[in-house]
């Protein structure tokens, strides 16, 4: 892929990016204004390492980023389903720059929900790191480092949002669940 293309579809899909995230950038108290930085960051190491996605493809580094890459799209695809078939709608007026999927009436703790509480986020996490590992580079590192800073602080200030939401049912949920990883954070 040319510098040329890179540099237009880093053009293009930050500006998608700012469209979708313009109201919550403009909070920068909500996870949406950090979710933001993570897209950005993610689409960087994708640019960054495309031109290397199908190098030595049976060396470990590219199984492991493939087993990433694989293990992204399960998270992503089992919370987005709860959510959407377990979590209803309701509108959170003390947060107007959520996305629609974001506003769940019910709290979803069954699933993959029942061993992390934000199987998006990690599917982000993998998704970075599955990306990184294409072609490991010290920008790269710098890149894959922040954009885990900007999911970890995302997910805290969502934390706190549903904390305001729920109340001492999120509370609860916290203590029997981790963060991003089963049995381990």
């Amino acid at each position: 892929m040319s510098l040329i293309l890179r540099l237009l579809l880093f053009i293009l899909a930050s500006t998608f990016f700012l469209i979708i995230s313009q109201r919550a950038l403009k909070n920068p108290r909500s996870h949406g204004f950090f979710r933001f930085f993570i897209f950005e960051g993610i689409l960087i190491i994708f640019l960054l390492n495309a031109p290397y996605w199908f190098h030595a493809p049976l060396s470990i580094r590219q199984i492991v980023s493939t087993a990433l890459l694989f293990a992204s799209i399960y998270c992503v695809v089992q919370g987005v389903s709860l959510l959407k078939r377990k979590g209803g709608q309701r509108r959170r007026d003390s947060i107007p720059e959520n996305l629609g999927f974001e506003n769940t009436e019910h709290l979803v703790t069954e699933g993959i929900f029942a061993y992390i509480r934000h199987p998006m986020y990690t599917s982000l996490l993998l998704l970075a790191w599955g990306l990184f590992l294409k072609n490991i580079t010290l920008i790269g590192l710098v890149v894959v480092i922040t954009t885990t800073v900007f999911v970890v602080v995302a997910a805290r200030v969502e934390e706190g949002e549903n904390i305001a939401f729920w109340g001492l049912r999120y509370r609860a949920y916290m203590r029997r669940t981790h963060r991003f990883i089963p049995f381990l954070y």
